[in-house]
């Protein structure tokens, strides 16, 4: 009988003592949770290193974190008397942002930001065909987890009264709420304690100050401040300037004062496709195709003006380059990572739809998927579109690659189709701009995606890519083919028809293609294996009409200046802003994430000269007057 009560009074001596760590409990599972968090974010990156280069240079910032979650820790523990419960939310409020933010940063090359938590519908079905594995560091951490919440089960809290509880739980809420409004969103208590602005590198800036005081810090920047001197007065002398001086680049002169460039409004058509770049460009570094992959491209480089459109995006975020080409408008005034068509286009706004629309033209938008997504069905019509056109509205379209994505994608071939059936039932006394964005060739990629027969096959390689990376890259060599034709198709028909046509073509952005950046780091077509490379921002930009034959090369642009290069080539009558932007181009094409396209096409990353800074000043007051201000910039025109 000795024996039988021994072993309860040795279990109860271990609750006993798991109890007595009740208090050390918060500190312990919070530096836990920060050291996991910030494993995850980093991945292989995790290294001895980030002690000296991260952590210590910045250590308030880490401090404050750890504070914070033993903060929640203890308010959650003291006010449910549930320590599993607390090690649950803490570990997740902690390890999950980090998590996002390792995947975002593959996928994009940007963290987690809090307006991301408005896209969540659009996260989950990119990232869920993206081919995302679980990394060690989060089994691990789960793992981690599980074990303190087996502990956390033992732990007992003393019953006490509930005011007593009320006040014990109070204290640390109240230093959650002190943290997160008083230290973490307030940017001059966030600035003394050593969290330094960062924007333009976010990536950086999570790796110096960590994952979660990077997140809080930037909802900060939920508020966009207006420039300094921002004034009627001060937009009114902008465009004076731009308008009594002529700036333009070289390539302005070609269609505007001869022949059939007089023609003043002529029908616009902007196709932007997806993923779209010239591929065939690999075979300069030792990657041989079967078969000749954008025939038409090259073809019509001899008939267009053709270029390239820098793009403020890689990866994802289709919607910053159509915000860009739409209204000239650069993402560079904006927060990194913000998504314009959820968070600021929420209001009837200035852009080449809304002016063509004051002109007399119709003006109609086409997207092969759902209206909703990154809030295209809110964003088309405050930014002057009448009509937008979805998938909710295609009637059984041709789809294909159905391996990443169950449903299938709409192909190019039936958007070709769509463009020219809108084409041909529209108001024919009525000039016409429509705007249409693909979706065929949208990540991730993989040969089982097309049957064998349409793949575009791959004769050789360098050594070093992957077979699953070369698979990966027929599937998008075979989705380029067929953006090419869509290209080739269009020009062939609209240049059949008697009214004067214009149409714009370029490509969103670059992707990962299988394993990462190895299809651009083992050929060599890029220098670095990360998102900030120059190379991997240049998109093809071809600008062809139905009454002019001339080539034109316009070297690179940014993407913002898709729309004023369009109407200057073409002699069109253009707004105050377009001028400017024109003008710019005489002291750089442009500065997107902290890159300068230099007139002569070089990039760096070194800091604006004082004249590129007036005109990059310039840009933002007329651009925060369109988007945020008393828009007197159009009071003026």
């Amino acid at each position: 009988m000795q024996d039988v009560k021994t072993k309860p009074s040795y279990l109860s001596g271990v609750v006993r003592r798991l109890s007595a760590l009740r208090l050390a409990m918060a500190p312990i599972v919070s530096l836990i949770t920060l050291v996991c968090a910030e494993w995850i974010h980093r991945g292989e990156e995790f290294a001895p290193e980030v002690l000296t280069e991260n952590v210590l240079p910045h250590l308030p910032a880490f401090l404050l974190t750890w504070l914070l979650l033993g903060c929640i820790y203890q308010a959650l523990a003291r006010a449910t008397r549930l320590h599993p419960l607390a090690v649950l939310v803490t570990g997740a409020l902690g390890c999950i942002p980090a998590a996002v933010t390792y995947y975002k940063l593959k996928l994009r090359g940007e963290p987690f930001f809090p307006w991301d938590l408005s896209q969540v519908s659009e996260a989950s079905d990119v990232m869920g065909k993206a081919g995302l594995e679980l990394q060690t560091s989060m089994w691990v951490s789960g793992v981690i987890f599980a074990v303190l919440f087996v502990l956390a089960c033992f732990i007992r809290e003393p019953k006490t009264a509930l005011r007593t509880r009320a006040l014990a739980a109070g204290i640390p809420a109240a230093g959650v709420l002190v943290l997160v409004f008083g230290v973490f969103i307030n940017p001059t208590v966030s600035q003394l304690v050593g969290i330094t602005p960062d924007m333009w590198m976010q990536n950086r800036y999570y790796r110096n100050y960590g994952v979660i005081a990077g997140f809080l810090t930037n909802i900060q920047n939920l508020q966009v401040d207006k420039p300094e001197g921002y004034s009627e007065e001060a937009v009114q002398e902008i465009l004076d300037k731009a308008a009594s001086q002529d700036l333009s680049p070289e390539f302005a002169g070609g269609y505007k004062n001869e022949g059939d460039g007089a023609v003043k409004q002529p029908n616009i058509i902007f196709v932007m496709n997806e993923s779209f770049w010239d591929v065939a460009e690999l075979e300069k570094y030792g990657v041989e195709f079967d078969q000749e992959v954008t025939p038409n491209l090259h073809r019509l480089m001899e008939s267009a003006a053709y270029g390239k459109a820098y793009s403020p995006s890689f990866g994802g975020g289709t919607c910053d380059v159509e915000f860009e080409a739409l209204t000239g408008y650069s993402m560079e005034f904006l927060p990194s990572g913000c998504k314009p068509f959820q968070q600021h286009v929420t209001r009837p706004m200035f852009s080449i739809a809304s002016y063509l629309k004051e002109q007399g033209y119709a003006t109609q938008a086409i997207h092969c998927y759902y209206a909703k997504f990154w809030s295209r069905n809110t964003a088309y019509p405050n930014l002057g579109f009448d009509e937008f056109v979805s998938l909710e509205d295609f009637e059984n379209p041709e789809k294909k690659r159905f391996t990443e994505w169950k449903s299938g994608l709409v192909t190019d071939a039936e958007m070709t189709r769509r463009i020219i059936q809108e084409w041909e039932e529209r108001d024919t006394d009525t000039p016409l701009f429509m705007h249409a964005v693909t979706m065929q060739n949208h990540t991730s990629y993989n040969e089982g995606n097309y049957p064998k027969e349409e793949l575009v096959d791959i004769v050789s390689a360098p050594e070093g890519i992957s077979e699953k990376t070369l698979g990966a890259l027929r599937d998008f060599a075979t989705g380029v083919k067929e953006a090419d034709a869509m290209l080739g198709e269009l020009t062939d028909y609209f240049s059949q028809v008697d009214e004067p046509v214009l149409l714009v073509f370029w490509g969103d952005h670059y992707n990962p293609i299988g394993s990462g950046y190895e299809v651009y780091t083992a050929t060599g077509y890029s220098s670095a294996s990360n998102s900030e490379a120059p190379e991997l921002h240049k998109m093809p930009l071809l600008i062809w009409s139905n009454y002019w034959d001339d080539p034109v090369d316009i070297g690179t642009v940014a993407a913002y200046d898709i729309s004023p290069v369009t109407f200057e080539l073409y002699g069109l009558e253009q707004p105050g802003l377009f001028d400017h932007l024109i003008d710019q181009l005489s002291a750089y094409r442009s500065r997107t994430h902290g890159v300068t396209i230099q007139p002569d096409g070089s990039a760096d990353t070194e800091e604006l000269t004082d004249e590129q800074s007036q005109w990059f000043d310039e840009h933002w007051m007329l651009q925060y007057d369109l988007m945020f201000g008393q828009e007197y910039a159009l009071e003026n025109e």
